[in-house]
């Protein structure tokens, strides 16, 4: 079985890298610096990356590289434009950019899974407000995973979205809810569990299906 990680340098992509190479299966975590580079802002990189996997098939790919930047912003003092095309880049569009460039390999796989971390963020019945360019961007690949999901069950290709919980990570910060060791168990056992009865599913690390 062979498990691609996108964002695997630190916090919850690191955490499933390690999990996953503990069980024996066949790891690529990708990083921005060294080792299997990508930067899913770059089609370029995107590009680069899934040519580098050559005839290898993958099992499973994790959508986890994104990025907080309006962390902690105030309306009518922050929000700049960039933050809201940098977010969307990494956020949205690398995502979709991945998948595509993916497909092959998860053709490959016959059974291929996609997993997509969004977050409880990307609720329209959950919106406390604030965060307006982290929860627009979530709510965004929360939509793309949906509809992927329409797409590629044909092919035998599950989808699943999941919420990480509030994980103890330099995002979500020392006073979060759960270790990034608790997340990644849970995660895991939600993406073995992933199959084309379940494609299009959002839920949350410990199982629960998350309003959308």
């Amino acid at each position: 079985m062979t498990v691609v990680i996108t964002g695997s340098s630190r916090g919850i992509g690191e955490g499933l890298a390690r999990a996953y190479a503990a069980r024996g299966t066949d790891v690529i975590g990708t990083t921005r610096d060294g080792g299997w580079h990508l930067d899913v802002t770059d089609a370029a990189s995107v590009e680069r990356f899934a040519g580098s996997l050559g005839d290898r098939p993958v099992d499973l790919l994790v959508c986890n590289a994104g990025v907080y930047l309006d962390k902690g912003h105030v309306i009518g003092e922050g929000y700049q434009p960039e933050i809201w095309a940098r977010s969307f880049a990494a956020n949205v569009t690398g995502v979709f950019l991945t998948i595509e460039a993916l497909l092959p390999a998860l053709r490959r796989a016959k059974a291929g899974k996609i997993a997509i971390i969004s977050s409880q963020m990307a609720s329209s019945e959950r919106a406390p407000g604030g965060s307006y360019v982290y929860r627009a961007s979530k709510a965004a690949v929360l939509n793309l995973g949906r509809n992927l999901a329409a797409d590629l069950a044909p092919e035998g290709i599950a989808v699943g979205i999941y919420h990480p919980g509030w994980v103890k990570t330099d995002m979500g910060s020392m006073s979060a809810d759960i270790t990034v060791e608790t997340a990644v168990a849970g995660l895991m056992a939600r993406f073995d569990g992933l199959n084309i009865q379940t494609t299009g599913c959002f839920e949350t690390w410990d199982g629960r299906a998350h309003p959308y």
